[in-house]
């Protein structure tokens, strides 16, 4: 199987365009022979216009996601991204996993809300969202932050998920995640996951790049650089032929407890 990941520019509230550019890069990845293509987080309509997120945010079966799954159908090519849903009253941080059919695979409510704007216009997620197979390969979704808790990625790799789809939206200064974090995730999940950033600025937020697709011996298989559009294509048979010795051995991990009272304190 191959995966594909945009790393694209800022959105700013440019619907239209973003749409071209989507339906452009779908087709790049599907003559690349990729299943799904990763987009980043909150691509619709944007990630740093908190103006817009309420205002123009849709339903999961709203005319956004109809439009993406004729996109993806057309090209034969999936597609995940994060996007501003609303539910009734409520308005969440959303990543939708979209099959080569144009199917909705898996849908999740980012947990993990980050900084005051998110906190301030987005209802939190109530819980991680099921395994899901994806050209047979059993695969889960997470949104940016959620990544840099280790909790998060060992409960979906325990349900069975070897494949982390993760929009993002980091900003520059944050290079530590893409760099050590996510693939620390992939190893210690013994997983692939995808990272997909911005590189650019947005209502005054530059953004850090660095998008990578990790491998589960903790080696990136791709990257992207720090500034500019990319399109990366991995065939994930390279994760698949990671040797055991560079594996973590499942099953090995012992939940201790720390004995006794720490070191100095009083009785």
């Amino acid at each position: 199987m191959k995966l594909a990941l945009w790393q694209a520019a800022p959105t700013n509230g440019r619907i239209d365009e973003v749409f071209s550019a989507i339906c452009r890069q779908l087709q790049a990845a599907s003559a690349a022979g990729a299943a799904i293509l990763v987009l980043p987080e909150l691509i619709l309509p944007g990630y740093n216009r908190p103006d817009l997120h309420a205002a123009l945010a849709q339903t999961l079966d709203g005319e956004w996601i109809g439009r993406l799954r004729a996109m993806a159908r057309a090209a034969g090519c999936g597609l995940c991204l994060g996007w501003a849903e609303r539910e009734g009253g409520a308005v969440y941080n959303a990543a939708t996993a979209i099959g080569a059919d144009g199917a909705i695979l898996a849908h999740y409510r980012k947990v993990q809300l980050y900084g005051a704007m998110e906190r301030a216009g987005f209802a939190r997620g109530a819980a991680l969202a099921p395994v899901f197979a994806l050209d047979g390969r059993p695969a889960a979704l997470l949104i940016c932050y959620d990544i840099e808790f280790a909790g998060h990625a060992a409960a979906l790799a325990e349900a069975g998920a070897r494949l982390l789809l993760v929009p993002t939206a980091n900003p520059l200064g944050f290079e530590h995640v893409p760099r050590a974090l996510v693939p620390a995730r992939a190893h210690e999940s013994d997983a692939v996951v995808a990272y997909a950033n911005y590189a650019g600025t947005e209502g005054g937020l530059r953004f850090g790049g660095l998008s990578v697709i990790a491998g589960p011996d903790g080696q990136p298989l791709a990257t992207a650089g720090a500034r500019g559009e990319a399109l990366l294509v991995v065939d994930l048979a390279a994760a698949d032929a990671v040797p055991a010795e560079g594996r973590p051995v499942r099953g090995e991990y012992r939940p201790a407890r720390i004995a006794g009272p720490p070191v100095g304190s009083k009785p």
